[in-house]
């Protein structure tokens, strides 16, 4: 005897799991960061990174109503990435001789890892304005905490005095370095991930250490 089927409906394949919202979600965005790493905002299209999620684009759109939306979504994720890496690796009683360096690792292996960050995160590429926009208060979103975790520092009260202000132009300072070095190393990936490792503890952290042990200059 045949089993009855629903007119139009095709019958589900054994074995076979259907994906929840969140899944698919996440398949979704790990292609869109693909294809953005390689294409750039404006060459990167929603067909292909429906194509690469293994969807339509109409489900592309479901989660998502623009490129400009899952691209704000990209920068956002990348930003909590890369501040709860920070958070976790400078957390603990260690003395930062060693947290440091060893955060500054992490971070490398984060950029090496996620080819996306320097191509879009670390720079504004798109050329439009909302999405500079939007760069630039994610942007500014992530100079903030960082000077939160700068300050909680033993000795951050020397790099920065009373001022808040000092504080955040200190970990500036210290997010624009880190920026302009993983933009260089993405034009040169030959270099590899200890001498960038070196070169930043040794032109960004040595001078702030110095400072935080007491050491200062003044105009």
């Amino acid at each position: 005897m045949s089993t009855a089927q629903t007119p139009g409906r095709r019958p589900a394949k054994a074995g076979r799991k259907r994906l929840t919202a969140a899944e698919r979600r996440e398949l979704i965005e790990r292609a869109a960061t693909e294809v953005f790493a390689e294409r750039g905002y404006h060459g990167a299209g929603m067909d292909e990174i429906a194509r690469r999620s293994g969807v339509t684009p109409p489900v592309v759109y479901d989660h998502f109503e623009s490129k400009l939306d899952l691209h704000r979504r990209l920068l956002e994720r990348t930003r909590d990435e890369l501040l709860a890496m920070w958070s976790e690796q400078l957390a603990g009683d260690e003395p930062a001789e060693l947290r440091i360096p060893r955060a500054l690792d992490a971070w490398a292996s984060y950029v090496e890892g996620h080819p996306y960050a320097a191509r879009m995160f670390f720079q504004e590429t798109t050329g439009d304005p909302q999405a500079r926009a939007l760069h630039e208060r994610v942007q500014a979103q992530a100079r903030t905490a960082l000077a939160v975790l700068l300050g909680g520092e033993p000795g951050a009260a020397n790099i920065a005095g009373a001022d808040q202000q000092a504080l955040e132009m200190a970990a500036e300072v210290m997010r624009a370095g880190l920026t302009g070095l993983a933009i260089w190393w993405s034009h040169h990936p030959d270099v590899p991930r200890e001498q960038i490792v070196e070169t930043a503890v040794n032109a960004i952290w040595i001078g702030f250490e110095r400072v935080r042990r007491g050491e200062r200059w003044t105009a």
